[in-house]
């Protein structure tokens, strides 16, 4: 598990034949879990100044593996009893968005990124969403498209301050909205009972 809030930004030494090796000051052990833009992956090997990740075909196909060049986000898996201070997040990425537009707004900076239609029944307003692997809040919804405010310091200790217009970003949507889902699918009317059950399930 991961909270979203970045470790530190690695180098990308080199990426080739599905292994990614990484320049950090981080120290991990071998299988460690690393989430680089948000993914989970394991540490394969270990140097000096960095450390090796391997990419499965899974993990290829639903990652914006483009953006694995210059430098990434890395954070570290949690430990027990680590302070949680952005949401709970897994590591796993459920779709590939689209940086549409960036506007300036007062002192955070607006990002609208769109998302396939799919996805958009895991978002609301005020919610939680990974974006590259940061925790961030969801300040509006629209039909196929979310507006996401980056403050000050977020927008300095990370990379989006070099984010371009176009650019493919890594989206984890919120673990419970997931579960909730996946519960309420197949259900066509549903009592308070069942809501309540459910709910304590979390």
């Amino acid at each position: 598990m991961f909270n979203g809030l970045i470790r530190e930004i690695a180098q990308v030494v080199s990426y080739q034949n599905n292994i990614l090796r990484l320049k950090a000051h981080h120290k991990p052990n071998l299988g460690d879990s690393i989430a680089v833009n948000g993914a989970c992956l394991s540490v394969t090997k270990i140097y000096h100044n960095g450390f090796e990740v391997e990419l499965s075909h899974e993990s290829r196909l639903h990652i914006a593996v483009q953006n694995l060049k210059e430098n990434v986000h890395i954070e570290p898996a949690l430990r027990f009893g680590d302070r949680i201070d952005g949401h709970l997040m897994q590591g796993h990425i459920d779709f590939i968005g689209t940086l549409e537009k960036i506007h300036q707004d007062e002192n955070g900076v607006d990002f609208f990124i769109s998302l396939p239609k799919d996805a958009m029944k895991f978002v609301a307003s005020k919610g939680s969403i990974g974006i590259d692997g940061v925790s961030l809040t969801v300040n509006e919804v629209f039909e196929n498209q979310i507006r996401l405010t980056i403050i000050p310091i977020t927008f300095k200790e990370t990379l989006f301050k070099g984010y371009k217009v176009g650019r493919k970003i890594n989206i984890e949507t919120d673990l419970l909205a997931r579960y909730i889902h996946a519960q309420l699918k197949d259900t066509k009317e549903i009592s308070w009972k069942e809501i309540d059950k459910i709910s304590y399930l979390y």
